[in-house]
């Protein structure tokens, strides 16, 4: 069984979406309480406030005059909003998450409802507080006998309302196939896959660059707190929302496309984190969105019964000859050809990263064998450092 979420729109009447609000507004206020209180205590008295003492805190909140509206709210959002203030401090620890940021009104919100906070019934959800179903345009049937675990209501900055349930269902493999494919990720092709095939890009943000510029100039020009400022701030987030919209559409079409044909994908493992640091070619890579590609294809690969395997981002895919494996010393971006100086023969780029990077997850699945070269950066760094000399020093 696999945990799987289906996400719906759902319109709300008027007096659903009042209570939602406030709904949205309770948790807003409780996640930012307890993250001041949490973060001043540490700079203060460097003590560490965790998940059980501010669900004390909210108990006592809740008997206060001023914050008495608490009480008029299901209190299941308001508990799950501390654990996930406690989940951010985790990552953070971890290393995984930069430190958590205050909640911001204009940014929407989203509410988590447990199984003791709402009701599924003859295939409608009745949230607590509430005596009427929400309207959710169920685009796609739940499965047989399936029933939500967990429910999260959440409100995007363009004024869109969605609800995402959590369901325990049982995803059947695929049927197996020998096919095969290595794919290296691209700005003007996004994908080019080791059989030849590149498919385009198509540039969600380039193709509305005008229209979010025509919006975000008419904001600029409206005085802050006005309701013309709040209509022109929507429409600059309706926009962000067709880019966002558009772009996952796209990349779930092609990441289940790749599942269903091949057995075995491999694929480089980017660090995109520190690319994007790169003031020139920042704006193409988060367009293109390869993280939110590979994660896509990690998951459905693991629901599907597929393998994916990532290639060391330090291996030369693009610099290695296919045909006789000679490594050439630099490969700038502008050289999209090359002839190999061992053996002469002719690459296209791109698809001969994409057979390298191929055949290096092949070796790797084989045999286990590692396709870091001697004289990556990671290796040099590893052997200049303390613990790299010791080791080199014991072997």
């Amino acid at each position: 069984m696999t945990l799987k979420a289906f996400s719906y729109r759902f319109y709300p009447t008027p007096e659903q979406e009042s209570l939602l609000r406030r709904t949205l507004g309770c948790t807003r206020l409780v996640y930012n309480r307890a993250l001041a209180i949490r973060t001043e205590a540490w700079y203060k008295e460097q003590k560490r406030v965790g998940y059980a003492e501010t669900s004390s805190m909210l108990t006592e909140w809740k008997k206060t005059e001023e914050l008495d509206f608490l009480n008029k709210v299901s209190c299941v959002p308001l508990q799950q909003c501390l654990r996930h203030l406690q989940t951010a401090y985790t990552n953070f620890f971890d290393g995984r998450a930069k430190y958590p940021n205050f909640k911001k009104k204009r940014n929407g919100g989203s509410a988590e409802f447990t199984k003791s906070a709402f009701k599924f019934k003859d295939g409608q959800v009745y949230l607590a507080k509430s005596t009427q179903a929400l309207p959710i345009r169920w685009s796609r049937t739940l499965p047989d006998g399936a029933t939500p675990s967990t429910l999260s209501v959440k409100l995007a900055p363009s004024g869109r309302w969605s609800v995402s349930l959590l369901v325990d269902v049982e995803i059947e493999a695929l049927p197996r196939t020998d096919n095969q494919v290595g794919i290296d990720l691209g700005v003007t092709s996004l994908l080019t896959l080791s059989t030849g095939e590149k498919i385009g890009n198509p540039k969600g943000f380039k193709a509305k660059y005008s229209k979010l510029r025509r919006a975000q100039k008419s904001l600029s020009r409206k005085q802050k707190g006005s309701n013309n400022r709040y209509k022109a701030r929507l429409k600059v987030a309706k926009v962000h929302q067709e880019i966002t919209d558009a772009r996952k559409d796209n990349l779930h079409k092609l990441t289940t496309r790749l599942v269903r044909e091949n057995q075995t994908i491999a694929v480089e493992d980017l660090a995109v984190k520190n690319m994007v640091k790169n003031r020139k070619l920042a704006l193409a890579i988060s367009d293109a969105s390869w993280g939110e590609l590979v994660r896509q294809l990690d998951y459905k690969c693991d629901w599907y019964g597929r393998s994916l395997i990532k290639i060391d981002r330090w291996f030369p895919s693009s610099k290695r000859c296919g045909n006789c494996g000679h490594i050439v010393e630099k490969m700038p971006l502008n050289i999209r050809e090359w002839d190999c100086p061992q053996c002469g023969t002719h690459h296209d780029r791109d698809i001969n990263a994409a057979k390298n990077i191929l055949a290096a997850g092949l070796a790797v699945s084989v045999c286990g064998a590692t396709v870091r070269p001697e004289q990556s950066k990671s290796v040099k760094a590893g052997a200049k450092s303390p613990r790299g000399r010791k080791q080199k020093a014991k072997s």
